[in-house]
Parts: structure tokens; C-alpha cells; sequence
């Protein structure tokens, strides 16, 4: 007899929806971790934006007023890298990108938050084997329209989101920390 046979239709749901919930928590992760790791990026494009156009036109001005005929090679040259840096952000909107990691998170927050409450009303058995079948199918397509919404994320952004969740713990709370966030009624201890 093999062992599906003997699982219960609750069992093998159950299996599913965590196999399900534990990836989406990895997708939702991964697509914050993107964002973050962009949003450096972009940050340190801007900052260094501003750096040469400093330089430029300190360069410009120990020309105009020194006559130093260096800095007017100086100044061409980081115009030239400028441009490379402008160019680049035209042609990849990193803001937007960020923009559309931080709604796929948000998508994924949601979807991984409806999973959490399926599953919690299926350990409880507050919900019939039929009923979780369509709730699992409703949020499987709306899983599946968000993913086709989302950017593409990277594996740097992957190993982040790894690290985070699994030493990190950013998904974790011991008991003592979730009853410093309750009102003293809904406390454990």
C-alpha cells in the first residue's frame, strides 16, 4: 500500500498548501531583497551623479579661472562618464523596477497572508475539503497573475532573501516577542 493511500484528503491538502506557502514566502522575499538591493544601486548611481557634476564643474572653473588647460580634460572626461551613468538610467528605469519588485512583495504579502488563514482553518477542520479546493484554486490564479505582473528577480536577491529568512529569521518570532506585541489579555504568559 503506498503512503498517499493512507493520508487523509486533509493530510495531502495540508502538504500542498505548505509546500505552496513556503515558496511564496521565498517569492516575497526575494522580490523585498530585489527592491533593497536596487534601490542601493540606484542610490550609489545618484550619489555618484552628483560627485562628477561637482567635479565638473570645479574642473570648468579651474579652467575658466586658472587656465589650467588638465582640467578641462578632467572636466570632458567625467562629462563623458556622466553621460554613460545618465544613459544607463534612462535605459533602465531603476526607480520603476524598484517600484514593481515593491508591488509584487506587496501582492505576495497578501496572497502568502490568505495561504497562512487557509491553512490555519484547515488544521482547525472549520472548513470542508471542497471548500479548500476552491479557496486553494482562487488563490493559485491569483498567485499566477502576480507572478506574470512581477519583474524577474535575480540570484543575488535570492541568496539575500535565503539568508534573511533562515538565519536572520525575519520571519520568525518566539512567543515572548509576539506577546510584547499584544494587548495583555491575548498574552501567553
Amino acid at each position: 500500500m503506498d503512503t498517499n493511500s493512507r493520508l487523509s484528503e486533509y493530510e495531502l491538502l495540508e502538504a500542498q498548501l505548505r509546500e505552496n506557502y513556503g515558496k511564496i514566502v521565498y517569492s516575497h522575499k526575494t522580490q523585498e531583497k530585489c527592491a533593497d538591493l536596487l534601490e542601493k544601486r540606484n542610490n550609489r548611481i545618484k550619489n555618484l551623479q552628483i560627485i562628477l557634476s561637482g567635479l565638473i564643474t570645479t574642473g570648468l572653473l579651474v579652467r575658466v579661472f586658472k587656465g589650467e588647460e588638465w582640467a578641462l580634460i578632467v572636466s570632458t572626461i567625467l562629462s563623458a562618464v556622466l553621460f554613460a551613468l545618465t544613459s544607463y538610467l534612462k535605459e533602465y528605469n531603476l526607480g520603476e523596477t524598484i517600484q514593481k519588485h515593491s508591488t509584487a512583495a506587496l501582492e505576495l504579502l497578501e496572497i502568502r497572508e490568505k495561504y497562512l488563514s487557509l491553512l490555519t482553518d484547515l488544521k482547525a477542520r472549520l472548513i470542508s475539503t471542497n471548500d479548500i479546493i476552491v479557496k486553494r484554486d482562487e488563490l493559485q490564479e491569483e498567485l499566477s497573475k502576480t507572478y506574470k505582473g512581477s519583474p524577474r528577480t535575480y540570484s543575488k536577491a535570492y541568496s539575500v532573501a535565503q539568508k534573511a529568512l533562515q538565519i536572520n529569521e525575519e520571519l520568525t518570532f518566539s512567543d515572548e516577542e509576539i506577546d510584547n506585541f499584544l494587548p495583555t489579555p491575548l498574552r501567553k504568559k
